[in-house]
């Protein structure tokens, strides 16, 4: 039986060092930093490609809004078909002319000014999809990159775990140990290889993630960056009302306060005036024929559009005051999220790793020395992974924080900050 441990053992051996090599890192080029993603994501998001149509098409709409109403071209032939004097085409008129509809009560500039709220609306929409898009980036990045460094604990590891089946080898062979410290130390080494299979894996598939949604590969990562910690302490409260949440909530109250204003204009009727030649078949003579066309509004004035548009205002006025609330406890709630991680980051990544690592490097002295019993080095060095892990998950936590933070405290085109 322990010749059969001892050859599966070797076997893990000269696997563990072809298995040790993170297959997502290329050593000869330089890190992607998180600025390059995001600026490469920028030139190939079809999210930004959308909210730049929109922009297009709320400008033609503005455009359309203030053109006005065409002529007709009136032409009609009269007293044909008829009897006696009337058979025929005898005494036919024939009248040609042209009638223009006149827009009155300011209908044509309050269209244009609904069309510039959109306008407005629309370039919300696509500040909103770039800041949707950094956060989205910056979160796949940050999954990349702690993935990265996971395969390298995973790999270090390795080394460890193949380093203390080494030495309980020697340690057997001089008979100051029962051979199963060296069966312990072999399946050691084995978890640690099928644990590093897992990180890399996992990141080959983060690293992928990111690669479509920058449209470029992605190698080595800026593994300084993620270990990088802000500072910790009560942050100055922002102020809400330039976030976008809020600039959304009052380009919407000012899209439904210039739809108030349209439907008051519409309540005024239009005029159609026409200007026309008539000619008269039975003398051949040639007549002006002037028209002038007022609709009454004895079913529809519009009051109704009016009481309809200004309820929408207030509804509009209403959300974006809650939108104010809702973005102040939002930041809030993030600053001490981001206050939060970053004291566990600091913790988990300084002190505590310092004194596993400590720890860890005493008890492998201690047991090549024959001071400490292989359990004793298990668990100091269960301990180490496990801080390092945590580490590694408390620092992911923190950038992924402060990209929230970020997002909710991302700022409006400027324009759009002013109500």
């Amino acid at each position: 039986m322990q010749r059969v441990i001892a050859a599966l053992l070797a076997a893990g051996v000269c696997a563990a060092p072809l298995s040790a090599q993170p297959a997502v890192v290329q050593a000869d080029a330089p890190p992607l930093t998180l600025g390059e993603a995001l600026a490469a994501a920028g030139l190939s998001s079809p999210s930004l490609a959308v909210a730049d149509a929109g922009i297009r098409a709320a400008q033609a709409q503005g455009e359309i809004a203030r053109l006005r109403p065409n002529p007709s071209l009136v032409s009609e032939l009269e007293n044909v078909g008829g009897t006696g004097v009337y058979e025929g085409l005898r005494s036919s008129e024939t009248t040609v002319g042209l009638s223009q509809p006149l827009e009155l009560g300011g209908k044509r500039q309050a269209r244009a000014a609904v069309a510039q709220a959109q306008l407005g609306r629309a370039e919300v929409e696509a500040a909103i999809a770039r800041a949707n898009l950094r956060l989205q980036v910056t979160e796949a990045y940050i999954e990349a990159v702690a993935w990265q460094r996971r395969s390298i604990t995973a790999a270090e590891q390795v080394d460890v775990a193949t380093e203390g089946l080494r030495v309980a080898r020697v340690r057997v062979r001089a008979g100051r140990a029962s051979p199963l410290e060296e069966s312990r130390a072999g399946v050691a080494l084995v978890n640690a290889d099928a644990a590093l299979e897992r990180a890399e894996r996992s990141a080959d598939v983060a690293a992928a993630s990111l690669a479509r949604l920058i449209g470029r590969p992605v190698g080595r990562l800026d593994l300084a960056w993620f270990d990088r910690v802000g500072r910790i302490g009560p942050d100055e409260p922002l102020d809400p009302s330039g976030t976008l949440a809020v600039a959304a909530a009052r380009a919407d109250a000012g899209t439904a306060s210039a739809q108030v204003a349209l439907a008051r204009s519409q309540r005024i009727p239009d005029l159609t005036v026409s200007a026309s030649a008539r000619r008269l078949e039975q003398t051949n003579d040639t007549a002006a024929v002037f028209g002038l066309s007022v609709p009454l509004p004895l079913f529809n004035d519009g009051r109704a559009a009016v009481r309809l548009a200004t309820a929408e205002r207030a509804q509009a006025d209403a959300r974006q005051r809650l939108a104010v609330l809702e973005a102040e406890r939002a930041i809030a709630a993030s600053q001490a999220d981001v206050a939060n991680a970053a004291a566990t980051a600091r913790a988990a990544a300084g002190p505590a790793l310092a004194a596993a690592q400590e720890a860890a490097r005493i008890a492998r002295i201690g047991y090549r020395e024959g001071k400490f019993g292989q359990l004793d080095l298990i668990e100091a060095e269960r301990t180490l992974l496990e801080t390092r892990i945590a580490a590694i998950d408390a620092l992911a936590a923190y950038h992924q924080a402060e990209a929230r933070l970020d997002r909710l405290a991302a700022r409006a085109p400027s324009r759009m900050e002013r109500p």
